[in-house]
């Protein structure tokens, strides 16, 4: 079980984890050991999470979100298998915090007379500055 908050948790046949070795420069380390991990949470089918959450967290996860509705996440930073293994986790923990969060709805305000003037100021003294560029004129 992997925890999300008091009352969310995502249950074990939800996450897949598969080891690859990691990329780059690293020497013999790199060369022969699996630790770069590649944890797939099946988000679509997850009963946990409400039709709304998962649409916000289809957005924050961007590329991450496959085709068919499960979230990729690779992480290949520190030598160690277990330590990718908990950042991984814990990055998919904090994607689904950030959806669980509804956006608060904006509330339509009227502009202010004191923004409505100053505006109209503005427009004045900028037409004006306009105006001026016009062709010269000789005095005869």
């Amino acid at each position: 079980m992997l925890w999300i908050n008091d009352t969310l948790a995502i249950a074990d046949w939800e996450l897949t984890e598969s080891f690859t070795r990691a990329q780059g420069p690293g020497g013999q380390n790199v060369n022969k050991v699996s630790t770069a991990v590649e944890l797939r949470f099946e988000a679509d089918r997850s009963p946990g999470l409400t039709p709304a959450v998962k649409a916000r967290l289809k957005r924050i996860a961007g590329r991450k979100w496959t085709s068919d509705g499960a979230i990729v996440i690779r992480a290949e930073e520190t030598r160690s298998q277990a330590r990718n293994r908990e950042l991984a986790r814990e990055r998919l923990v904090e994607m689904i915090r950030q959806a669980l969060v509804a956006p608060k709805r904006r509330v339509a305000t009227k502009p202010t007379l004191g923004s409505q003037r100053r505006r109209l100021k503005a427009k004045t003294i900028r037409g004006a500055v306009k105006a001026m560029r016009g062709p010269v004129e000789d005095d005869p």
